[in-house]
């Protein structure tokens, strides 16, 4: 989108015309466009409003209801924070008595946004001059928001009365592909953890494949995930790490309009548990990708009074049910009964599902080089029945679970 289009756009029947169309539908589209032009709505125009419109239903996802209201970049949706997670860090900063936060990489402003929403006086920037003008327009209901057109590693905090720092170096390359080397973010993630030396209440969104090889010994590392998708890794520093530095999972269900949450953390010494291995129980539970990631598999483990089926693969297992999870908890695994548990044999399983007519197989795998998508070409299942498999190491020898989820 150019400036010629936005322009068009905030125009008083642009800005009209954008708010009027329907819910966007693919399938309808071109009919729309075609609409349009024929009631000798500009072209440029209803290109633009046409992709607002687009951007603004995939938005919807992170955002709810605030996205009928904001302007976007392809980009910009694929790097906005989630609405509920954008609250929690704007949480971060209130309970750390920051006043004014400086959000070096605003991108459309989904941080400042909530930033904004909870009182925090923000600077936003942004080096791309498209992107900083669609967060203005965004954060335009908040006189507390300043949005600035610059390279946010270049200004003078301290000028700028900032106590609090924000960034979410970009993870992508102009051509969409993932960035996964934090040197080759923009900007580079040692320069933005560097700034804490001058403001300590400094946090930094980061992709959660971040390893945790090189991770600062000096921040809380926590890994994020919602309705369970690992959505990002956080580094949190100084007063922003409540609770001291080490690795945290942060565990979000959202339903009703209500929001669960569960954190494991790392013991206070730094040190991980050991946990307790063992065959497989009448119960196998999954830990959350967030769980998994933030090395806390021993932690939901022991939550869930359990042990696992291996050293090195996270699965949890257990003879009695899990407790459930406390009021406005969310669940640190997925349960499943366990039906049948038997060392892997192609032929010995293929012949397991005819006998019980099993035509619908859903496949999960986990320390294992066996594909699903061979496998089941393999099974060639046929049958009105449906189970769910589970192929992983028992006691270091291939298995299979067949297993049925938890109600």
């Amino acid at each position: 989108m150019d400036a010629a289009s936005v322009s068009k756009l905030l125009s008083p029947d642009g800005w009209a015309l954008l708010n009027s169309l329907p819910p966007y539908d693919e399938k309808q589209a071109m009919a729309l466009a075609t609409r349009l032009r024929a009631e000798g709505v500009d072209a440029d125009l209803a290109a633009a409003a046409l992709t607002q419109s687009r951007l603004r239903a995939k938005a919807r996802a992170k955002l709810g209801d605030f996205a009928d209201g904001m302007l976007f970049t392809p980009d910009g949706v694929e790097q906005a924070t989630r609405l509920v997670v954008a609250a929690l860090h704007a949480r971060r900063y209130l309970a750390a008595g920051v006043s004014k936060v400086a959000d070096l990489t605003s991108g459309i402003g989904a941080d400042a946004l909530a930033f904004a929403g909870v009182g925090l006086q923000v600077l936003a920037t942004d080096i791309d001059e498209m992107t900083a003008a669609l967060a203005t327009v965004n954060l335009r209901h908040f006189p507390e928001a300043e949005v600035r057109h610059t390279d946010g590693l270049a200004l003078d905090l301290a000028a700028e009365g900032v106590d609090g720092v924000y960034a979410d170096p970009a993870r992508r390359t102009r051509g969409g592909r993932r960035v996964f080397d934090p040197a080759a973010y923009a900007p580079p993630l040692d320069a933005v953890w560097a700034l804490r030396d001058q403001v300590p209440a400094l946090g930094i969104k980061v992709g959660p494949g971040i390893p945790h090889q090189g991770l600062p010994a000096d921040a809380e590392t926590q890994w994020v995930s919602v309705d369970g998708d690992v959505v990002e890794a956080g580094l949190w520093f100084g007063p922003l790490a409540a609770d001291g530095p080490g690795r945290s999972a942060l565990v979000l269900t959202t339903r009703d309009g209500a929001t669960a949450s569960r954190t494991l953390r790392t013991d206070d010494d730094g040190s991980d548990l050991v946990p307790d291995v063992g065959p497989a129980g009448a119960y196998l539970y999954e830990p959350d990708g967030a769980v998994i990631r933030a090395g806390l598999v021993a932690h939901a483990a022991q939550e869930l009074g359990g042990r696992l089926l291996d050293r090195t693969i996270a699965y949890v297992t257990t003879d009695q049910p899990a407790p459930p999870p406390a009021a406005g908890a969310a669940p640190v695994a997925t349960g499943y009964r366990v039906l049948d548990v038997m060392p892997f044999n192609l032929k010995r399983l293929k012949a397991y599902l005819r006998e019980r007519g099993v035509g619908r197989l859903t496949i999960k795998k986990r320390g294992t080089a066996v594909t699903p998508e061979q496998l089941r070409a393999q099974l060639s299942p046929k049958g009105d029945a449906e189970a769910t498999l589970v192929l992983t190491r028992v006691g270091g020898v291939q298995h299979v679970l067949v297993v049925e989820p938890l109600r």
